[in-house]
């Protein structure tokens, strides 16, 4: 593969992107697909436009057209990632129930899985390899881990620019780890989503000019969730699974800990509150930009070690992953990420 080609799919992705992102604006405010704020959980306070994600669609998958094979894999996954764009855009604009965007993610999550991605081990530390294989686990896991990464793009998607920036740094992370591994068309994958990301940026940072909505947060969360399981099938080490879990490590933890805080409080794992990572910095006196711009270098903390540890022999990965977490553990105590709510 041209070595440059990456790079070719990034600047291209993120300029269709950049492009693209203002006639989306205009056609969501001609169709009125607007995130108007009647409740206190919305930080904004005037109706923004959604279909933010519509623009990164197109650079995604025009890219992907032009500089990726043409196989089952690639051609799954953009039937899977169509199947959430079209019900994005139905969700902002007449709010679809949760239940049916739950069953559409599923839709999307298998069609991935005939197409053949598929998680075959999980690390286990106890086990002789490190590893242990899924067998007939296989299919259900994977389905249960793309839904569930698809997800967590859209938990965070509550201050300008989070999701976005967040995704994208995901993105460059897991890129750098598929270049060290000389995985030539993950590294042009992530490239495509990073550029489209970034391409968006510019109009999603604060003050927004336009909200990436489910359509964008869905989308960003499938194709991540697919790519780290393309990562893992290429990479078949113990460690392999940290990876794309720090890489992805934002999204992912305000999910674990929101999961965590409700059932301490016994609520439904579904109901929103005003409890996420962001929010608790911004009660910590934190603008907006400040906010966002923390969590922006957490993110890249989190995906430099995930490239270290894609990196270095098993034992010193599984230590470095075990201090992480306990780091990761204080932080969240000392935000009151998991607090039983009076």
């Amino acid at each position: 593969m041209n070595n440059y080609l990456y790079i070719i799919a990034f600047f291209s992705s993120l300029v269709i992107a950049f492009l693209m992102t203002p006639l989306a604006r205009k056609l969501a405010i001609k169709v009125g697909a607007l995130d108007v704020p009647k409740c206190e959980r919305k930080i904004h306070k005037k109706p923004m436009p959604y279909f933010g994600g519509l623009a990164m669609y197109i650079a995604i998958i025009a890219c992907a057209i032009v500089f990726l094979p043409h196989n089952t894999v690639n051609i799954s996954v953009i039937i899977g990632a169509t199947i959430l764009v079209l019900a994005g855009i139905v969700d902002d604009m007449y709010d679809m129930p949760a239940k049916v965007k739950l069953l559409i993610q599923i839709i999307a999550a298998v069609v991935a899985v005939v197409g053949g991605v598929r998680i075959h081990f999980i690390t286990n530390p106890l086990s002789m390899t490190g590893m242990s294989m899924l067998d007939k686990f296989s299919i259900p896991i994977t389905i249960i881990w793309i839904v569930g990464i698809t997800n967590t793009i859209n938990l965070i998607d509550g201050l300008d620019g989070l999701a976005a920036g967040v995704s994208g740094i995901a993105s460059l992370s897991l890129l750098v780890t598929a270049i060290t591994k000389g995985h030539d068309f993950i590294t042009v994958q992530c490239a495509i989503v990073s550029g489209a990301c970034f391409g968006f940026l510019p109009h999603n940072f604060n003050p927004a000019k336009i909200f990436m909505g489910d359509t964008g947060a869905m989308l960003l969360g499938y194709l991540l969730s697919i790519i780290g399981i393309l990562g893992m099938v290429k990479s078949a080490t113990a460690i392999t699974l940290i990876v794309p879990i720090l890489a992805i490590g934002i999204p992912i933890l305000d999910t674990f800990f929101a999961i965590i805080r409700r059932l301490i409080n016994k609520k439904s794992i579904m109901e929103a509150d005003k409890e996420h990572l962001h929010h608790q910095l911004m009660n910590k006196g934190l603008s907006q930009k400040k906010t966002v711009l923390i969590l922006y270098v957490i993110s890249a903390v989190l995906g430099f070690t995930a490239v270290f540890i894609s990196n270095v022999s098993t034992p010193i990965g599984i230590l470095a992953g075990v201090i992480v977490a306990l780091v990761i553990f204080l932080l969240a105590k000392k935000l009151n990420l998991m607090r039983k709510i009076k």
